[in-house]
């Protein structure tokens, strides 16, 4: 099997507004895509990442305006990690004390440099300094110099019961292999360079979770395309006894849901057709795409959506959601 790694996160926010900002104006996103949940068409579902929007470098957003906090728990994804060059660690710890980000003391993980951090809505996520990537290409109209910009996702960390279970889904169906242990943590890697690993960390019994804002929905890892999907699908059912959902259409992306044995809900999403299906490389983010059954609901659609600030229109330009114009009961993505 062709090894992929991480294709995307999604995480569940508060305020639309509040995400752009920080997510373009603090860390330096671009945001890739603006569309509505399919489950929900009065809310957005926001994509950032690095100019193209490659797989391994995404990280999405369902941001619902009055949405209760969540509660880490056992079966859920406790971190998200973005690469950034190693000398580049400094300058983001004083950027998020600059700009009031609360931030942890940084600490050493695989022998790697780490800033634990979160955003407004309380979502656990970190910095981690790459040693050699100072010459990958970086996002150069997020706002922050080339040098120091994001690379990418690094990893997750799933905080759950045992190891085992989860570890032989990744080792035999998502092409990773356990590379390293330290601790808690158990260190899975699949060899790509954006989204390549994943941390088990085994707490044995613990606090179930409560999802809401800050907590992700889901984790989901890349498939070339839909044959290699299916093939992903047929072993999990033939090695695993796990059955996904039947195959959505994502826009960008074909997808099939299951939750893995730890409880997390894992996705498979193909790598084609990408965020310039609908839009061209240079206007990615720049205007409202909905999903073909929205398209004759736009009007209404635009008018209660929450006004969002992008980067690239006038302030206080709104797409305006919540006239909810409902798909079927298939996980959000």
């Amino acid at each position: 099997m062709t090894t992929r790694g991480i294709h995307h996160v999604s995480i569940i926010a508060g305020t639309a507004a509040r995400n752009v900002a920080f997510y373009t104006g603090v860390l330096g996103l671009r945001l890739v895509k603006k569309t509505v949940n399919f489950d929900d068409s009065g809310a957005y579902h926001l994509y950032y990442g690095d100019e193209t929007g490659r797989p391994g470098s995404v990280i999405t957003f369902f941001p619902w305006e009055n949405v209760a906090p969540g509660r880490l728990g056992i079966g859920e994804t406790q971190e998200t990690a973005f690469r950034v060059p190693q000398g580049a660690i400094g300058y983001w710890t004083h950027r998020f004390v600059d700009k009031g980000v609360a931030h942890e003391r940084l600490e050493k993980r695989f022998g790697e440099t780490v800033l634990p951090f979160r955003d407004p809505d309380g979502t656990r996520l970190a910095l981690v300094a790459v040693p050699g990537i100072e010459d990958e290409p970086a996002y150069a109209d997020g706002g922050i110099p080339a040098e120091h910009a994001l690379r990418g996702l690094h990893s997750v960390s799933l905080l759950l019961e045992e190891v085992g279970p989860t570890g032989a889904i990744l080792t035999d169906v998502l092409g990773f292999r356990q590379s390293a242990s330290e601790g808690f943590l158990s260190r899975f890697d699949s060899g790509a360079t954006f989204g390549g690993i994943v941390d088990i960390r085994a707490v044995g019994d613990f606090l179930k979770p409560r999802q809401g804002g800050g907590s992700v929905h889901h984790v989901a890892f890349r498939a070339a395309d839909d044959a290699e999907e299916a093939a992903m699908v047929k072993r999990l059912a033939e090695n695993h006894g796990i059955t996904t959902t039947d195959q959505l259409d994502r826009n960008y992306f074909r997808s099939v849901y299951f939750r893995e044995p730890g409880h997390v809900l894992f996705e498979i999403a193909t790598d084609i057709p990408g965020f310039t299906v609908d839009e061209k490389l240079a206007d990615l983010g720049s205007s409202l795409k909905l999903p073909a059954q929205f398209e004759p609901f736009r009007r209404r659609i635009e008018a209660v959506l929450p006004a969002i600030d992008a980067p690239g229109r006038p302030a206080g330009s709104a797409f305006g959601a919540a006239a909810a114009v409902e798909d079927d009961s298939a996980p959000r993505d």
